[in-house]
């Protein structure tokens, strides 16, 4: 059985705003340091193999900061980078909800390339990692988009927002994905 804790990277300063990252590259702020540590020393009994992130900095540092407590192999895999939001990155909440009501933001990824290549990465991670407990530090859409197709619409998760560092787990079993848990957050201090 291959089983995969999917963590969401700590804060930002855009996420403290309400502003919407995509792409954008936006380091951690002292908050999500603080939550990466404290899923770093949360993790640290369990046996874990590998941790895999995405390239951006927020999900790079948060898988370091964790790292320094479990002393892993990390690798990078693009396929969890998060969405691409096209025209509406940056943007706070209240003008993105003025300009695009119906979150249909110009140039974004769609939905459906978005799970493609989201569900490729996590068949990669299956295959390079059979049998594994592996961490895979992403972003907030890019977890939602997992947990929805994976559960097949089992798990509600249409107004449900991942906190910043959260914890979900999911497991290759009986040849399907099956979704354990999510969006875990009482290791954190807030």
């Amino acid at each position: 059985m291959t089983a995969i804790c999917l963590i969401r990277h700590g804060e930002t300063d855009w996420n403290a705003l309400g502003k919407l990252q995509g792409r954008t590259d936006i380091p951690l702020n002292e908050t999500g340091k603080r939550q990466a540590k404290e899923t770093g020393e949360f993790l640290k009994d369990a046996d874990w193999d590998v941790i895999i992130t995405s390239p951006l900095k927020r999900a790079r540092e948060t898988a370091e900061i964790i790292n320094q407590y479990l002393g892993l192999e990390i690798v990078e895999m693009e396929d969890f980078i998060e969405r691409n939001y096209g025209d509406a990155e940056g943007m706070p909440f209240a003008e993105r909800m003025k300009l695009y009501p119906d979150k249909n933001y110009p140039n974004q990824e769609s939905k459906g390339a978005l799970a493609e290549r989201l569900m490729t990465g996590i068949q990669k991670v299956s295959d390079k990692y059979p049998d594994q407990k592996v961490l895979v530090v992403a972003h907030g859409a890019a977890i939602h988009t997992l947990l929805s197709k994976i559960s097949n619409g089992n798990i509600n998760l249409e107004n449900t927002k991942l906190v910043n560092a959260c914890l979900s787990n999911i497991s290759f079993q009986e040849n399907k994905w099956l979704v354990n848990d999510y969006n875990r957050s009482d290791h954190l201090s807030d």
